[in-house]
Parts: C-alpha cells; sequence; structure tokens
C-alpha cells in the first residue's frame, strides 16, 4: 500500500513539471473578418477544425518549433472566425501551460480539410469585398499547408504570392 502511495505521488510530480516547449498564443484584435460572405455556423466549423487541426498537429510533432508556428497561425485564423471557440481556446490554454493536447479526430481528414480550405478559399477570393478576398488568400495558403501534396492547393498558393505577396502572419497574430 505504502508503495502505492508513493508511485503515485512521483506521479503526480512528474506532471506538475515545468513545461517542456514555450508557446506564444495570438494575439488577436477583433474586427477582423467580421462582414465576410459567411454565415455565423460556416465560421464556428471552420474555427473548430482549425483548432483541431493545430493540436493535432503540435501533439503528432511532439511540440516542434515548426509546429508551434502552425498552430500559432491555424489558432490565430481560428480565433479571428470566431474569437469565443471553444477548440481553440482550450488548445491555446494547454499549448500555453506545455501540455501537449490530446489527437483528437476531426471531422476530416487533413487532405479533405484542405481541399475544403481550397474551395472556400477560391470562392471567397471570387467576391469583391477585400476582407473576402483577404481570408481566401489565407485558406488557400492554409490548404497548401495542410497537404503540401494537393498540386492544386499549393499551384493557387504560389500564384497568390507572386500576385499579392506574402499572406502577412504577424498583422494577422499580433494585436496592432
Amino acid at each position: 500500500m505504502a508503495g502505492a502511495m508513493l508511485v503515485a505521488m512521483g506521479t503526480a510530480t512528474a506532471q506538475e513539471k515545468a513545461p517542456t516547449f514555450a508557446f506564444e498564443a495570438p494575439k488577436i484584435a477583433p474586427g477582423l473578418w467580421k462582414d465576410i460572405d459567411m454565415l455565423e455556423t460556416e465560421r464556428e466549423e471552420y474555427a473548430t477544425n482549425l483548432a483541431t487541426c493545430a493540436g493535432n498537429r503540435v501533439a503528432s510533432a511532439k511540440a516542434s518549433a515548426a509546429s508551434l508556428l502552425e498552430a500559432k497561425r491555424l489558432l490565430a485564423v481560428s480565433l479571428h472566425l470566431s474569437p469565443r471557440n471553444r477548440k481553440a481556446l482550450v488548445t491555446i490554454f494547454q499549448l500555453g501551460k506545455g501540455l501537449l493536447p490530446e489527437v483528437t479526430e476531426g471531422d476530416y481528414s487533413p487532405q479533405v480539410f484542405a481541399r475544403l480550405l481550397l474551395a472556400r478559399g477560391q470562392s471567397l477570393e471570387k467576391q469583391t469585398s477585400p476582407e473576402n478576398q483577404s481570408l481566401g488568400r489565407v485558406f488557400i495558403e492554409l490548404a497548401a499547408q495542410i497537404d503540401p501534396k494537393n498540386e492544386d492547393a499549393v499551384y493557387a498558393s504560389e500564384v497568390n504570392r507572386l500576385d499579392h505577396g506574402a499572406v502577412d502572419w504577424n498583422a494577422l497574430m499580433v494585436k496592432p
């Protein structure tokens, strides 16, 4: 019995260790993409899937520096779409505490989600509003990052980069 108590105490102490990685949460300013052509439910669905993708990629890569940067971008877009998105806020909290999120099954595989982002991004780019076009370019770049084997997404992302410049991730992740 005493041995079991020591094992339990040792487990608790191990779990209370300092974080093994540092994550700086995106700091967003409200108002970006508030007048886009998306229903609130669609915004929420994309936000949840982006946050799920962020958490899964960090967990799969064991919180590599590249995965943490990618997660910050995905979570910033998620919060811009839905500032109170449950999955995004929980993932940001866990990463901020140095905890790897549990890998969870999302609504879509990464390849299917990338195709959805590409299609929705192309649809938004055809709109006349600069907000829609901006979100469209972000969705297309994310599609290429999520599934770099999707040649259509990569091509569309590269054409956007050549025509409009790279997406300014700092503007999306840092409050002015």
